[in-house]
Parts: structure tokens; sequence; C-alpha cells
């Protein structure tokens, strides 16, 4: 007697065209906005950035043309663009890991995600429109760069387009492949690391030759030739394996990289960016996880809140390198763009605070964890203040020798303005959304809206103003 195997049958849920359409209805009926209103938006977006996106193009040509930039070596103004845009690769890449690359809307995560659907067709038609724009924006943004350096040639815009296409690609189509592992590959983890430290390497070596009298020769064909070359392949083949992890794509990591869309929109869109960097601070301590507990040294209330801040800079090793980027960038700034270090070296300086200042943000914007901590508000504010006003200090004179070789009046002055602005933006209230407005021939100007959102970098603004003037 044999005995058979009866198989379950199949679950067949409803086609993703379907599930699609039903969507498209259900939205007409909360939003009836006509198609003319929606292509009048795009219309409205697309005009705005290219006509302002032009005049930055044409204002860095310029700049770069100028005598003063055209004295200085080309090979290092060539090999630290090459830098620049290495480690900006590595950004775009943590970003499109960050944010999934695929997303999908609060509704296709209630009714769609966990439906009998197929997900490879389901996903099919965001895919292919997260690699045209993903592509077409990197080969875009590599011919504006190829115009702006000075590269007009068609041959050279040419080799642009396929270097920024082939890269957008190939990075499109890996971090879906990672999202479709259940954990983080390592392999994607050192890509996030490896092209940053890449484009930190060339800085550091064409920064040292300047120094020494020595510079990089400039290459024979154009980099931008031999990257377009090699990762066409490479793009190809990505995107082939992509499609075929799509099935493998699991709520969990469609859903991850949904909240900090979210959050990106709603800080956008409120003027308020305390609402992504919270998300941001907490995926980061959450990643941190377990960490081994030291008792602090005796002391008063002061010198334990500076332990525990110290303590706390040194278990976000990622505000100390933007701290060390941000002194590495000054250098070469002041090694490829001369004309334009003293007020870099302003702005940066700001920045480089601003990383360190995580602990007076948290304890500004937490009545209940200033409550349990005791003391007055400024006490606790000023405890806080220590950490980066002695990183502004020790980044101030570390960079200082890029532009001038003793200090004067005029840095104390500066330096006492970024850390005065360092602490305004740190200290900076909830947003409020009803203040004064004043009725302009040209809009309506929310002067309140507006000082609160400028609170911090409106002091550099004027500060830079004060450099170009006495500097």
């Amino acid at each position: 007697m044999t005995s058979t195997r009866i198989s379950p049958p199949p679950v067949v849920g409803p086609a993703p065209r379907q599930l699609r359409a039903r969507l498209r209805q259900a939205r007409r009926r909360h939003h009836p906005g006509s198609l003319g209103e929606v292509l009048t938006d795009a219309y409205v977006v697309v005009l705005f950035v290219a006509l302002y996106g032009w005049f930055a193009v044409a204002a860095i040509r310029d700049h770069l043309a100028a005598p003063q930039v055209a004295l200085t070596d080309p090979g290092d103004r060539y090999w630290i663009a090459v830098a620049a845009v290495t480690a900006g690769a590595g950004l775009a890449w943590w970003g499109l890991r960050l944010i999934g690359p695929l997303l999908v809307t609060p509704a296709a995560q209630t009714w769609l995600v966990s439906s009998p659907v197929d997900r490879r067709a389901w996903l099919l038609p965001r895919f292919g429109g997260l690699v045209g724009g993903v592509t077409a924006g990197a080969g875009l943004l590599a011919v504006a760069a190829a115009f702006a350096g000075g590269h007009d040639r068609p041959a050279d815009l040419g080799w642009a387009a396929l270097a920024g296409v082939t890269c957008g690609a190939t990075a499109t189509g890996w971090a879906v492949v990672a999202q479709s592992a259940r954990s983080t590959p390592r392999w994607a983890e050192l890509l996030a690391l490896g092209l940053p430290a890449a484009g930190a390497a060339i800085a550091v070596l064409v920064v040292l030759g300047h120094a020494v009298g020595w510079s990089l020769p400039l290459p024979p064909v154009p980099l931008t030739a031999g990257v377009g070359l090699a990762l066409l392949p490479v793009a190809v083949a990505s995107t082939v394996r992509a499609h075929r992890r799509l099935p493998r794509v699991d709520r969990a990591a469609l859903t991850t990289g949904a909240q900090f869309a979210n959050a990106a929109t709603t800080a956008a869109v409120l003027l308020d960016p305390s609402l992504l960097a919270a998300l941001v601070e907490s995926r980061r301590w959450r990643a941190i996880g377990l960490v081994r507990g030291r008792r602090f040294r005796a002391g008063g209330r002061f010198p334990v809140l500076l332990q525990a801040e110290v303590r706390r800079l040194s278990r976000h090793r990622g505000a100390l390198l933007g701290w060390a980027g941000a002194l590495l960038t000054m250098y070469a700034v002041a090694v490829a763009l001369p004309s334009i270090a003293g007020p870099a070296h302003v702005v940066l300086a700001y920045l480089a605070t601003g990383r360190l200042t995580g602990g007076l943000r948290a304890v500004s914007r937490s009545p209940g964890l200033r409550r349990s901590l005791g003391g007055n508000d400024t006490l606790l504010r000023l405890a806080h203040l220590v950490v980066p006003g002695v990183g502004a200090t020790l980044w101030y004179l570390a960079t200082l020798p890029a532009l001038r070789t003793t200090p004067g009046p005029l840095d104390a002055v500066l330096l006492l303005g970024i850390v005065t602005a360092a602490f305004w933006a740190g200290t900076r209230p909830p947003m409020r959304y009803g203040g004064a407005v004043v009725n302009t021939p040209f809009v309506m100007m929310p002067v309140d809206l507006i000082r609160q959102v400028l609170r911090g970098p409106d002091l550099v603004a004027v500060l830079v103003v004060v450099h170009l003037l006495w500097g």
C-alpha cells in the first residue's frame, strides 16, 4: 500500500496590478486633485531646481577660472576633487542604505506587505523607478560637476555622464541586494567605511605633498572614462541580481527605511531638523548595544556631568570622525581653493563644533532629563558646553596654520563667536509656528519662523562677514 503526500493548495491572491489600481482609487477619494495640478507642481519644482542649479554651476565655474584659483597647482585641485567625489560616494551609499532604498507607503504597509501577493511583481515598478531616478540624477550631477570644473568638451561630458550613470546604477542595485539580506552584509559595512577612508587618504596625501613641495601628477586619461567603463558590467550585474532578490525583501526591510523617509519629509515641511536628528540619534545608540559600565570619580555635580559627557563622546565615534573630517577638509580647501579658505574656516569650525554638542542638545530638548539630573538649567548647559568649547579651541588652533602663522585678536573673537553659535543652535527650543508675519511686495515673510530656523547659522554668517572685512 502506497501513501501519497497531498500538497497544500497554492495560495492565490490578487494580482499586483489590481492592488495598485485599488490603492490609486482610494487615494483619489482623499486627494481629489487633478492631473493638471500635479503637473504644475512638478513643473515648478523642476524649474526651481534647474534655475538655481544652473546659477550654482555657473558661479562655481567662474570662481574656478578666477586668477587666484588658477595659480594653484592643477594636480592638487584635481586630486582634491577626486577625494571629495570618493567621500561623497561613500555618504551617498550610506544614505541609500539608511532609507532602504526600497520604500512603501503606510497604506501599503498595512494592506499589501503581509498579503499573499507576488512580491517581485509588486516591487518591480518601484524598483524600476528607483533605478531610473538615481541613475539619471547621478548622470546629471556628474555632467554638472564636469562642466563646473571647466571640462566642457563633448567627450569629457560624455565620459562624466557614463561614470555617473554606472555609479548610480551600481549603488542602487547593490543597495537593494543588501536590503534583501536578513542581516546587514559585511561588504555593505566595509563599503560605507572604505569609500570615505579612501577619499580621506587621497586628501591627506595631497595635503602632505603640498607641504613639502610635491604634487601628484595628472592621470594620462580622465578617471571618469576608466570608472565608467569598469563599472558598466558591474552596473548591469548588480541590477540583474537586485531584480532576482526582490522576493526576499521582507516587511521589516521595507518599513525601516520608511520611518527615516517620513521623518525627513516631516522635518523638511515643518522646518524642524530635530525631528530627523532624534530618529538618527535613537538608531545610533541602539546600534551600539551593550557597553561596559564604569564608576565616575567622586566629585560635585559639575565634574560628574563632565565625566559623563566625555564618556558619551568616546562612545559616539561618528562625532569624532566628523570633527577630524572637518579638520582635513579645511586643509584641503586651503590647498585647492585658497581664496575661500577664510570663510570656509569659520563655517567648518562651526560644523566641527556642532558634532560635539550632542549632550547639549539632549539636555536642552528634554525637560524630563533635566529634572532627573537635578540642578539648575544653567549649570547643566554649561557642563555640556565644556567639551564643545575645548573641541572648538583645539580644532581652531590645529587649522590656523592653513591661514596664518600666528593668532591675533580677530581669532579670539571668531572662536568665541563660533562657540556661541554652537551653543545657540544646541539650545534651540521647540519650534513655534504662531509668530509674526511681515507682508512684503513679493511674499509673506514669517519673521519669527525664519529667526528660529537660523538660530546659530545667523551668527556664523556675521562672523564670515567680519572675517572678510578684517581678516
